[in-house]
């Protein structure tokens, strides 16, 4: 298993008689702006309070940056009891929204992340999903290709249920696995990283518990995100999360995300168990 993330190297190939040139206009891509949800939750049930990060940004042209955005309202809703907990942008014009809130608030029932923004409103649910610790990391010595980096990864998965993971290996690097073929059992893969990494580097390594359906989307994120595209070419398939679109006058409970197909965010809303666990390569 392993997630290479290549770097795109232009190269300028100069042809023909010295004073030719030709220029090329190249139309990119443009849609409508879409909101981007960062809303992963990550939960150390070990303490009573946890930090909450909501980023929002806003989809742009290619070769442009991606800007911050603000929205009207941010809140936190437990679907069981109706507790509400509000967001708040910090600093302004960041698209940051936190919160520090008791951690058994994010345990107990499912809850759903409602979102208002100046024209349209958005709805996402999820449910507190279990995790199990790192067992060990090591650097190994293995290479798949000159000037890469090892990892070793060791954990043991829970017997009792069907768990799906998502680890997070530093440098926004991703990779999902299923308990499919070590259902309660000890398991060791190697990670590989695209180069090779500086002595003394220090990483840090997540394990997280997802559900099944952030599992497919994460894995599909991936996938779209890794060669063979380039520079002027879109992926296939458009990676949506799970957000639906809010009308006016529509209540939470009776959104339909079919009536209006073309209004949508992107990003995802889960929140998850996270161990992690950190060590510096070395000779």
């Amino acid at each position: 298993m392993r997630l290479l993330r290549t770097s795109l190297v232009l190269i300028a190939s100069l042809l023909g008689f010295l004073g030719c040139e030709d220029v090329v206009d190249i139309e990119t891509p443009s849609d409508r702006p879409r909101f981007i949800f960062d809303a992963l939750i990550r939960v150390d049930t070990s303490q009573t309070m946890t930090p909450v990060r909501i980023e929002v940004t806003e989809t742009n042209n290619f070769f442009e940056t991606i800007p911050p955005a603000s929205v009207a309202e941010m809140m936190l809703q437990n679907e069981m009891t109706g507790e509400q907990v509000f967001l708040t942008e910090v600093p302004e014009n960041s698209g940051i929204y936190i919160d520090t809130i008791p951690t058994e608030f994010l345990l107990r029932d499912r809850l759903s992340l409602q979102i208002t923004t100046a024209n349209e409103s958005y709805v996402a649910s999820a449910s507190f999903q279990p995790s199990v610790p790192i067992d060990s990391l090591a650097v190994g010595d293995g290479v798949l290709i000159e000037d890469e980096t090892e990892l070793i990864v060791s954990f043991t998965d829970n017997g009792s249920r069907d768990d799906y993971y998502l680890f997070d290996f530093d440098f926004s690097s991703y990779l999902v696995t299923e308990d499919e073929f070590y259902q309660g059992q000890p398991f060791t893969f190697s990670y590989f990283y695209n180069e090779e990494l500086a002595i003394g580097r220090k990483l840090e390594i997540s394990l997280m518990g997802v559900d099944k359906p952030f599992y497919d989307y994460m894995a599909l994120l991936i996938e779209q995100s890794e060669p063979p595209f380039g520079p002027f070419e879109t992926p296939s398939v458009t990676v949506r999360g799970n957000f639906i679109t809010v009308p006016d006058g529509t209540s939470v409970e009776n959104a339909n995300p079919i009536e209006n197909p073309d209004a949508y965010a992107l990003g995802y809303f889960a929140i998850v168990q996270e161990y992690k666990r950190s060590i510096f390569i070395t000779e």
